[in-house]
């Protein structure tokens, strides 16, 4: 899944360093969607020699970068969830309309 909208990463495996969300435009090769991402660690990656990136939801040039597994499966539960947060987010934007 992106690590923005949710949506499910379906483009094959290696993730370019171009290559974008098709839902949202988000970059997919950032420290975000990457298996090493850990936050609270230093520079908030469990590879120790990886370079440390500024902004994780951009696009990068790191050599360690690996999609998360959690992010290329979606449950049925979790469409559902996400199903449920558009229809909130549309019916609380209705209200200001």
């Amino acid at each position: 899944m992106c690590w923005y909208c949710g949506s499910p990463v379906t483009d094959p495996q290696p993730i370019g360093r171009s290559q974008r969300c098709k839902a949202c435009g988000k970059d997919l090769h950032s420290c975000k969607n990457c298996r090493f991402f850990l936050p609270g660690t230093r520079g908030d990656c469990s590879e120790t020699n990886a370079e440390k990136q500024n902004d994780k939801g951009r696009a990068n040039f790191c050599d360690w970068f690996s999609l998360d597994e959690k992010y290329r499966r979606q449950s049925a539960g979790q469409i559902k969830d996400k199903e449920k947060a558009d229809a909130s987010r549309t019916a609380f934007d209705n209200l200001f309309k």
